[in-house]
């Protein structure tokens, strides 16, 4: 390595579908950042991906910068100003519609993110124009992509549900569920993309953008009003941190799980040694997860009703109370309410070494159902986590953010390796998350092993009303009748299972080399180029 480059990293980035990796990393190879490359990336799976995410979904950031503390963005959406319980219970519900223009009353945070994050690169370098970077999406829109297997049986899932809300046609072929390797063109959501890179990213908010979708979320039912849109902003957050033996962990704080995920990590670098064989490592983890969950359920909700300090969970008093109830020979009898959820996440490393972990998200498959015939854009349906409930810690009232399964992860390790990593999955997300660190960190398998290895699922996932734990046919093979010994109530589900989660990661090594890793259960890519030149 030469001189002039010897401080450059490698280049990487990794996606649940493969077009998505290919639009960041050709942002990379242009020598754009890592926020650029995510943003490129993220347009583009919205267009390809349009079940698990979208324009009218939530977004989460964890952007690293070497020697600087990673710095997060929320943009997630707060619950409309006419979003009460009044409007429900005068509207004769019972509880908060999943489904149809009731089930979208928070605003679509996802844009304000890419356009927060972009404000960070431009103070790192000069930025590539807009139309650059969404590029490949509005050319993916336009001209159209082969649908997936995993489209397929999203929208066989929810068809009957979905197939008569207002616009959703858009996703189907004459009426009918498109097969894998049609062609799907979404001519609206192009014409919206390139609108963006015309007036910019603001124009969702306060421009002809945000007049169109508030009008056709008004027609579908919506408590959401053109005044939401105007009032909408992403914030930096600082992410909440914990100190392991391997190193310091970061994720988000409220309205996220990311707590959970922490805490489930905190607690097996604790107990990691005990763990001699493959059995002992699923059972100290799963145990681990539901204390965590405990944990999350009592506590989390939106950042202004917490009745507890999250980071005074992580402390060493906190820790070692949870790990008293964790038995190496017996499992702690389970189940406590669970959480679900479709997103996609994502990860970049550019060649000044500067990560991105991201998350981006509509909450259910295809959101809420409710499309935009003016924008082409899909809405979330993420205020439906939200209850009609008095005193409930999730009660629904304007301006709140509802809790959010999303957490993107970060961690800096103490032998230098930095490691962006995360997964889709709601309730499998901490598990996952913590499944691939473990092995990767504390078990020294290979990165793509540690994610495409058999994993495990406790909770509820995907419409599933199970809370028992599941387990892919190729990990019960080694470890289920010991579990089912230590007491655990398990089911096995196939090998390779796409309620596993689409996991991912992307690590830079210490001597600059990058690692990068998708999940053989996704239509995802990993690309890394260690080859990178100076200029």
């Amino acid at each position: 390595m030469s001189q002039e480059n010897r401080n450059k990293s490698g280049i990487a980035f990794t996606a649940p579908h493969f077009k998505a990796t290919e639009a960041g990393q050709k942002i990379l190879e242009q020598g754009g950042t890592a926020i650029e490359a995510m943003v490129a990336a993220a347009a583009a799976i919205a267009v390809v991906y349009p079940h698990m995410n979208g324009l009218g979904g939530d977004g989460f950031w964890l952007i690293s910068e070497p020697g600087k503390a990673p710095v997060g963005i929320d943009a997630s959406g707060k619950a409309a100003q006419g979003a009460t319980l009044d409007f429900y219970k005068n509207s004769g519900c019972e509880s908060i519609p999943t489904r149809g223009g009731k089930a979208a009353l928070t605003m679509a945070g996802a844009v304000a993110g890419w356009q927060e994050a972009l404000s960070i690169s431009e103070t790192w370098q000069s930025p590539l124009p807009l139309s650059g970077l969404l590029e490949d999406a509005i050319q993916f829109a336009e001209n159209g992509s082969a649908v997936t297997q995993t489209y397929v049986d999203a929208s066989n899932k929810v068809f009957d549900d979905l197939a008569d809300v207002q616009g959703f046609s858009v996703y189907l072929k004459d009426g009918i569920v498109y097969q894998k390797d049609d062609n799907l063109i979404l001519s609206a959501l192009g014409k919206t993309l390139k609108r963006l890179t015309e007036n910019g990213l603001d124009d969702f908010y306060h421009g002809e953008i945000a007049q169109e979708l508030a009008k056709d979320l008004e027609t579908a039912g919506s408590p959401i009003r053109l005044e939401d849109f105007h009032s909408y902003l992403a914030k930096r957050v600082k992410p909440l941190q914990v100190t392991t033996s391997a190193g310091t962990l970061y994720n988000l704080s409220a309205p996220t799980q990311g707590i959970a995920s922490l805490l489930i990590l905190a607690l097996y670098d604790r107990l990691h040694t005990q763990a001699k064989t493959p059995t002992d490592m699923a059972h100290l983890l799963i145990e681990s997860t539901k204390q965590a969950f405990i944990a999350r359920n009592q506590y989390v909700t939106d950042e202004s009703r917490l009745t507890a300090d999250l980071e005074a969970l992580l402390a060493d008093e906190s820790l070692e109370e949870m790990l008293s109830n964790i038995s190496l020979d017996r499992a702690q009898t389970w189940p406590h309410m669970a959480k679900h959820g479709d997103t996609i996440w994502m990860g970049a490393c550019d060649s000044e070494g500067r990560m991105v972990s991201y998350i981006q998200s509509l909450y259910w498959e295809f959101g809420c159902g409710v499309v935009s015939p003016s924008t082409g854009i899909v809405w979330n349906n993420r205020g439906s986590s939200f209850s009609l409930e008095e005193g409930s810690l999730q009660e629904l009232g304007p301006n709140l953010r509802p809790f959010h399964t999303l957490n993107p992860a970060f961690a800096e390790l103490n032998d230098g390796r930095r490691m962006s990593y995360g997964t889709m999955g709601g309730e499998g997300q901490p598990q996952t998350q913590a499944a691939l660190f473990s092995r990767y960190v504390y078990h020294n398998m290979p990165l793509d092993k540690a994610i495409s290895e058999g994993r495990w699922l406790l909770g509820r996932t995907w419409g599933d009303v199970s809370h028992n734990l599941k387990i892919e046919e190729d990990f019960a093979e080694m470890v289920a009748d010991e579990l089912k010994t230590r007491g655990h109530d398990l089911v096995v589900v196939d090998s390779q299972s796409e309620m596993m989660g689409h996991a991912g990661a992307v690590v830079l090594l210490g001597n600059g080399e990058v690692l990068a890793a998708t999940d053989t259960r996704s239509d995802g890519l990993a690309l890394q180029n260690n080859e990178v030149s100076a200029t």
